[in-house]
């Protein structure tokens, strides 16, 4: 497998020694290497690239071409598609009035993205798992069409048109050629991301990052207070912790509990259906390491540069949590199937409500899982997790409107509640993300077929039988329950980014 995976990388081969001895692929032993590159990198790059010591244009040069460079050791000539991508983009920007741009931008850079992942799955390489370069593709299509809304928002659209967060997030001037590909190709989140808005970026290059911001009731933003500049050594040193527990988890265990084993013939016929339902709880438990070692070093990397200060907790702490992409407690505690959804891959839903669930005026909730499914890749599987994924949201949705209210009279019910939802939402997270793992229609669906399709059948029946307002209705009770002597906007930025992240579905 290993030897496989070696004959087909299309980086660098430097590393080819150290993939042997450790038998793991040689992209996969690249894109780690130069991800530590990266975490050491990024030190450097905050204590001797400060803004105080150099200027924007030098900051924006280094972080691109470091960048560059990364890529074309972990990818080789397939790195030119992130040029390719994102000069054709910004050529829609400048070329293309501000109005309709958006839309363009959207359409070009989903469409380059598919037609690369449906050649690298159908033509090259289909159901290879090892890193690939449609992966940093994907973040750079978030950034490409969030930059195009924001741009929208603030050129082409009145403030009074706007939300309070589309206010703070809208791009008021076009960015240079520089600025645009630093933002996009930058070496802190080149590889792996996580995704970030063009204003949060450009605030972090030009050293104004550090301004405790509020907004006034109007929605502006008030920057006059100046706080010292926080160290992000103790955030950085408990992710690298993080990612080492979630390495070590995942080499030890992965291959104890193969998810393929869920739909082996003999495993099926010989185990109970209680014993099939926690070993497929612990398999897909098994599957997660992997993204929590990834994504929580991409944060500690950004964060080792000065990227990700949010503000000030109640306690006076610098939280460096701005462009966190997952929150590991919440996410295996979740006792909805919302509140999984909002703590896994933050920055990805944050870009699916801005961009989708927000702006769609018809069925957002279908329309945002269906531009999930489309971002995340060509295979099948893909779009029969996200086609569950939306029954099972309005499911749930159901179920916590109808069901949730006659368990809140006191603490022990409450409980009860929660024990009860803990382990139906980790049971249906699992039963929905099999197809995901699996990749292909068949083994999908002979997965279902021996569970009988009983949650689909389950979610059908809910949705069918149980009232559920719509997001107007809610939206319009809840604006009428607020107490009018509260402005709206009372939060400061940064707390309402972050309680904004994650509410796609």
């Amino acid at each position: 497998m290993a030897t496989e995976t070696i004959s087909s990388c299309t980086g660098s081969s430097l590393l080819q020694p150290i993939s042997e001895i450790v038998n793991l692929p040689l992209d996969q032993v690249n894109f780690v290497v130069c991800q530590l590159f990266a975490l050491l990198t990024a030190f450097w790059f905050r204590l001797y690239l400060h803004p105080s010591k150099t200027s924007p244009f030098v900051r924006h040069m280094v972080a691109t071409l470091l960048g560059f460079h990364f890529a074309l050791f972990c990818f080789g000539w397939y790195a030119l598609h992130f040029l390719v991508q994102s000069g054709i983009t910004y050529s829609i920007m400048i070329l293309a009035g501000v109005e309709h741009m958006h839309k363009y931008c959207f359409v070009v850079a989903l469409g380059y993205l598919s037609f690369c992942q449906i050649t690298r799955v159908y033509v090259f390489d289909y159901g290879m798992y090892s890193a690939d370069f449609t992966g940093p593709m994907m973040v750079i299509t978030q950034k490409i069409t969030s930059l195009a809304f924001e741009i929208h928002d603030g050129m082409a659209r009145k403030d009074e048109q706007l939300t309070a967060s589309q206010r703070y997030l809208a791009v008021r001037r076009m960015p240079s050629l520089l600025e645009y590909l630093s933002y996009n190709c930058n070496f802190m989140g080149i590889l792996a991301g996580p995704t970030c808005s063009y204003k949060d970026y450009i605030t972090f290059i030009e050293g104004t990052a550090y301004c405790q911001k509020h907004l006034e009731p109007n929605g502006k933003v008030n920057g006059k207070l100046k706080q010292s500049d926080p160290s992000p050594r103790v955030d950085v040193i408990h992710k690298l912790f993080a990612c080492a527990v979630s390495l070590l988890v995942f080499l030890s265990v992965c291959k104890v509990f193969p998810v393929e084993r869920n739909i082996d013939d003999d495993f099926i016929a010989t185990t109970p259906f209680y014993g099939q339902v926690v070993y497929l709880y612990l398999s897909m438990l098994t599957t997660r390491p992997k993204y929590y070692f990834v994504w929580t070093l991409a944060d500690a990397i950004n964060n080792a540069a000065g990227f990700g200060f949010n503000g000030y907790g109640v306690d006076g702490l610098p939280r460096w949590d701005l462009i966190s992409n997952l929150r590991i407690l919440d996410i295996e505690f979740a006792t909805s199937f919302k509140m999984f959804l909002d703590n896994w891959n933050i920055q990805t839903a944050l870009w699916l409500k801005r961009v989708c669930y927000e702006r769609c005026p018809y069925n957002p909730t279908a329309a945002t899982f269906l531009l999930s499914a489309m971002w995340h890749g060509a295979y099948p599987g893909y779009y029969l997790t996200f086609f569950t994924g939306i029954l099972m949201t309005l499911a749930a949705r159901a179920i916590r409107h109808n069901v949730r209210p006659y368990f809140l009279g006191s603490a022990t019910h409450k409980q009860f509640y929660d024990i009860i939802t803990w382990a139906g939402t980790q049971i249906a997270i699992c039963y929905t993300v099999v197809p995901f793992v699996l990749l292909s229609v068949g083994p999908s669906m002979k997965f279902y077929r021996s569970w009988y399709f009983c949650i689909h059948v389950g979610c059908v029946l809910l949705v069918a039988a149980l009232p559920v307002k719509t997001r107007h209705l809610r939206a319009k009770e809840h604006q009428y329950s607020l107490p009018q002597s509260l402005p709206q906007d009372g939060l400061s930025v940064t707390d309402s980014n972050s309680n904004q992240r994650g509410k796609a579905t």
